[in-house]
């Protein structure tokens, strides 16, 4: 399925039916008071967040959403059909924009979640509810309101707990497909990953976390460069971030530093998150020699950022690496539901 995070689509409600002037005509009754029904009410446009979606596709190929219009009203006070409302499914996690403004009309952050995009207009009252004492037959109905139109842009934020980040080829990919049942494309050139993957890891009793492999950041991915940019935006969802450093680097300190500089011009907050370094690829190194590069990238690296070394190929340090990583995300959403965030 190909990974789809940002669309434009036109929504347009339906109109509210008119109102009937109508006076009843029955044998018996030649002065027959007023009869005239309401007018449906239009249909709505109306967005829904689907756990079991992870891409806006469907929504690239099929742009415009117009729902049906209420039916008029008619005679013996008989109300119009309203007009069918449509629902349209996106994946939890979706921000919605005016696309002429640019406002934030809503986020859908739990699956179930509505947001409605265009409200149908109400249906006209028919000349039944204007019958007055003074006025025995009114001849005049209300027609319905007018739709709403509107172009909306859709944008996918990844929801997962912990995102990697590293450089192209730092062993992201072979991280996930380890930890997980996910299979990103793996292979040794940069921007192996061209769009983001989740994998869920699982963890005893039943528990799981999400973990999201993010295309490789280059140095100037904050201003456009590379790949980095187009999805620097799903970092801001993640509740931890893993630094992926690969023992092939030859300054382990300065891609941690340009990472988080990177991090920092797109978005300040994201220094906020906890973070942890993630030394990958150590089985590249001879057995006699990892200790020492480890101590020594310690020794490069601020000492409160914790770090692990490991080998997804080897499967060495993983499945430390996994408690850790769960005990950082139970820690990051016990401070959010304290905070209120």
């Amino acid at each position: 399925m190909k990974f789809v995070d940002y669309v434009t689509i036109t929504v347009r409600s339906g109109k509210g039916g008119p109102g009937s002037v109508s006076l009843r005509r029955a044998k018996y009754e030649p002065k027959g008071g007023p009869d005239g029904g309401d007018g449906g009410d239009g249909g709505s446009v109306r967005l829904v967040a689907d756990a079991h979606l992870y891409t806006l596709l469907d929504h690239r190929y099929n742009r415009h959403h117009f729902a049906e219009s209420g039916h008029s009203g008619s005679s013996n006070n008989k109300k119009g059909k309203d007009g069918q409302d449509i629902q349209l499914k996106v994946p939890v996690g979706t921000v919605i924009r005016d696309t002429d403004t640019d406002e934030v009309i809503g986020e859908l952050l739990v699956a179930g979640e509505e947001l409605v995009l265009a409200k149908g207009g109400r249906g006209g009252k028919g000349n039944t509810f204007f019958k007055t004492s003074t006025n025995q037959t009114p001849r005049h109905a209300q027609p319905g309101e007018p739709a709403q139109e509107r172009n909306i842009t859709l944008e996918l934020k990844l929801l997962a707990d912990v995102g990697l980040v590293g450089f192209p080829n730092a062993g992201k990919s072979t991280l996930v497909s380890s930890l997980s049942a996910a299979r990103p494309k793996i292979a040794d050139y940069p921007f192996t990953t061209l769009e983001p993957s989740l994998g869920v890891v699982g963890m005893e009793d039943f528990k799981s976390f999400v973990i999201a492999d993010i295309p490789g950041i280059i140095e100037g991915a904050s201003e456009g460069k590379g790949l980095g940019l187009q999805f620097l935006k799903h970092i801001e969802r993640n509740a931890v971030l893993l630094f992926m450093i690969p023992s092939t680097s030859e300054d382990p300190a300065g891609e941690y530093a340009t990472l988080l500089a990177e991090l920092e011009a797109f978005n300040p907050d994201m220094l906020n998150k906890p973070r942890l370094v993630g030394l990958s690829k150590i089985d590249l190194l001879p057995p006699d020699e990892q200790a020492d590069w480890v101590a020594d990238v310690r020794q490069s690296l601020p000492a409160d950022v914790p770090m692990r070394a490991f080998s997804s190929v080897a499967r060495t340090g993983l499945d430390e690496l996994r408690h850790v990583l769960w005990e950082y995300v139970q820690a990051a959403h016990a401070f959010d539901e304290t905070s209120g965030s």
